[in-house]
């Protein structure tokens, strides 16, 4: 039993590891994941690193084709329009609940997320076009506590597997975001307050509101997946 549990635990890390990664753009989109090369990199063995890579099939973030091996998927402005539009649909729901469910302590880390997420510094001070991965990390950390309180498990594992494919194409669509005329910290004020405010309709539209915004930025620049060299 302990040897299996120190095999999850190694595979779990690994897994972690390679989302960080991915997430943050070690890989263009379309790269090959190459086992040996990742065994080495990561300093495991390929089963292991084989393991980790299908459970990340399973999430999105890794794309398995037969007799060819493991690939960061491509990008394409199509299906960052599907991607978007689930979200919306889907954390629409999750919002209302939350905010109708949610309890005081809900309440209290809510707060305390969007502070660490206020708090943080969003440009990359060497690279502007790119946020920074701790706010990257704040960011999905607050739209996580948004929706935690609907205590609906599937539809929280949805959403979280549909956040990690936004934040890979925001990646890669950094400049889109940067130049778009909008006021991000307020638009999260915003949600905050209404949620806070439990009106379930208006933090749902704010919310919506939010997405599409990006999607409208990087749809408008038309930079999905060109930046590869960054």
């Amino acid at each position: 039993m302990a040897k299996r549990t120190d095999a999850e635990t190694l595979s779990n890390h690994l897994r972690d590891a390679l989302r960080r990664d991915i997430l943050s753009g070690q890989w263009s989109p379309g790269a090959k994941l190459q086992l040996t090369a990742l065994s080495e990199h990561y300093e495991t063995s390929s089963t292991v690193v084989r393991e980790a890579l299908t459970r990340l099939v399973g999430d999105r973030l890794v794309l398995l084709r037969p007799n060819r091996g493991f690939f960061v998927p491509e990008l394409s402005l199509a299906d960052l329009e599907d991607i978007t539009e689930m979200r919306c649909v889907n954390e629409e729901l999750a919002v209302r609940l939350a905010v109708e469910r949610g309890t005081l302590e809900w309440e209290s880390e809510l707060i305390a997320a969007h502070h660490t997420l206020e708090r943080t510094q969003r440009r990359d001070p060497e690279n502007p076009d790119l946020h920074t991965q701790a706010w990257n990390d704040a960011h999905q950390a607050f739209h996580a506590k948004l929706i935690e309180a609907c205590r609906v498990p599937v539809l929280i594992d949805l959403t979280n597997v549909l956040s990690d494919l936004s934040q890979l194409y925001g990646r890669w669509a950094g400049m889109a975001t940067r130049n778009a005329p909008r006021d991000i910290e307020q638009e999260h004020r915003d949600i905050l307050a209404a949620a806070l405010a439990r009106d379930p309709r208006l933090t749902a539209a704010l919310l919506r509101a939010h997405y599409q915004t990006t999607m409208a930025a990087v749809r408008n620049a038309g930079e999905v997946g060109l930046r590869a060299s960054v």
